[in-house]
């Protein structure tokens, strides 16, 4: 009859004893479900040892990158400071092409993202991992555009890099950071200037028509020997040098120019770059992956309730 098949199929599902005076907690379907079916009740799912771990590991994921991102973001937050306790405030910079605010955007946005993870696959919240999957999403478009940009305006990206390095040497004295990153390239690449060191000259610091001892000099980073022989840098090495003849001044600085060197450095670093976007990607499909898993069992069990 109708009434016996619809029982044969409820026997064959998970039902247990909704009554707090069943002894077994679970019994056969008879006649107390034919005359009370409320006091039956499907058991809920229980998620799998597997879904179990790939919570916490997405927990434990999500907080290592949360503990960077609060590391990015209070080393440009003491960079901001650093600079505003120094005489002249900002050195005359505006903030918003303040470098270290890219530590403080690049540490708020890893933070956030990095936290809705967190407490997302935490508290098992489909709003915040749909967050954070999205936020993943956004992220990797915006470094395939990047990739494709770099692909298919070479020459552009060239040429604002070296519109980018002619304004650091312009702004060599009035903007920290800059003068340290500027440094650092040619202490690292043994150059100086961008086409060579006679660039210098449009720098009004170091202009040969410019007050001040640093006239017709170069940083001390163009040095061939800073020390000179000794245990401290010797910031007057370049001095003089744009007065100097080119055979003279390649026996004390460096004559060749940044900007051939960079590029022939950015050239032998591409297996380097390219391995560290792989890995990036890696890192976000990895993340990504855990998140739709721990969505997948709440939106299971939701069904289920």
């Amino acid at each position: 009859s109708p009434l016996s098949v619809q029982v044969s199929r409820l026997a064959e599902l998970p039902y247990s004893s909704c009554s707090d005076d069943d002894a077994d907690g679970v019994s056969l379907p008879g006649d107390a479900a034919e005359q009370d079916p409320g006091l039956w009740c499907p058991v809920p799912p229980k998620p799998s040892t597997f879904s179990r771990c790939v919570r916490y590991l997405a927990f434990l994921w999500n907080l290592l990158f949360l503990l960077l991102g609060l590391l990015l973001l209070a080393l440009g937050v003491w960079g901001l400071l650093a600079k505003a306790s120094l005489p002249g405030g900002q050195s005359g910079a505006p903030l918003g092409s303040d470098p270290m605010l890219l530590f403080v955007l690049g540490g708020l946005g890893a933070s956030a993202v990095s936290l809705a993870g967190c407490l997302g696959a935490l508290r098992a919240s489909p709003c915040l991992l749909r967050f954070f999957l999205g936020a993943l999403l956004a992220f990797a478009g915006l470094e395939v555009l990047g990739g494709l940009l770099v692909l298919l305006a070479r020459r552009r990206l060239r040429d604002g890099l070296r519109d980018l390095l002619l304004l650091c040497l312009l702004r060599y004295q009035e903007d920290p950071d800059l003068q340290f990153l500027v440094d650092e390239v040619q202490r690292s690449l043994q150059c100086c200037g961008l086409g060579s060191y006679r660039d210098w000259e449009s720098n009004p610091y170091f202009n040969c028509s410019a007050p001040g001892v640093q006239a017709c000099g170069v940083p001390a980073s163009c040095c061939q020997d800073p020390l000179e022989s000794g245990s401290v840098p010797n910031a007057q090495c370049g001095f003089g040098v744009l007065a100097l003849g080119p055979a003279a001044a390649g026996a004390v600085v460096h004559v060749g120019g940044c900007g051939t060197a960079l590029g022939a450095w950015l050239r032998g670093q591409a297996g380097a770059i390219a391995t560290g976007a792989a890995s990036l990607v890696l890192v976000e499909a990895v993340g990504a992956l855990m998140a739709l898993r721990v969505l997948g069992d709440v939106a299971a069990f939701r069904a289920w309730g």
